[in-house]
Parts: C-alpha cells; structure tokens; sequence
C-alpha cells in the first residue's frame, strides 16, 4: 500500500493528442527499485495520470522522468505538425 499519491491532469489541444501522449507515456513502466506506481488514463483532451509510492523522493524521480519524457512527447507533436485524425499506418 503506498503512502503518497500525486493526480495530474495534463490538458491536450485535442484528443487526438492526449491519446498520442497516452500512447508513447505508456510504454515506460516505472523501475521497481523506485516503488512508485504509474496509471495512465485519457479523458477527452486530458491525460491524466495517477503517481503513487511510499517516499517522497521515490515520487520525485518518477515525477521527473515523466515529466522529461511529457515535455519531450511534446515538443515532438509540435514537430511534426497537427496529427491525423487517426493512425491508419497499418
């Protein structure tokens, strides 16, 4: 059971671009070693994202990775321009 829990709610331009976020933040767990738990949900244009551990410092550096990764998810949409409605690459 953790002891700390932190709720972020991350407001997208559209939908389209909290599922991408959802979709690319997803795929890094959190490191056991950290003892923070991640969850991951989209709500029309917010991710929103649910951080739970035992210590403040484990959270921090969940926190901090998923924040570097969040900036770098975005500056990577902005990029490349407005996504597609949807992704129909297959």
């Amino acid at each position: 059971m953790s002891d700390l829990e932190i709720l972020i709610k991350v407001p997208f331009p559209s939908n389209r671009h909290a599922e991408i976020a959802y979709d690319v933040l997803r795929l890094d767990a959190e490191p056991r070693r950290n003892h923070v738990e991640k969850s991951l949900i989209v709500e029309g244009n917010l991710l929103v994202v649910n951080f739970s551990g035992g210590t403040a410092k484990a959270l921090r550096t969940g926190l901090t990775s998923f924040f570097d990764n969040l900036l770098l998810s975005c500056e990577t949409m902005e990029a490349f321009g407005p996504p597609s409605t949807k992704y129909n690459h297959y």
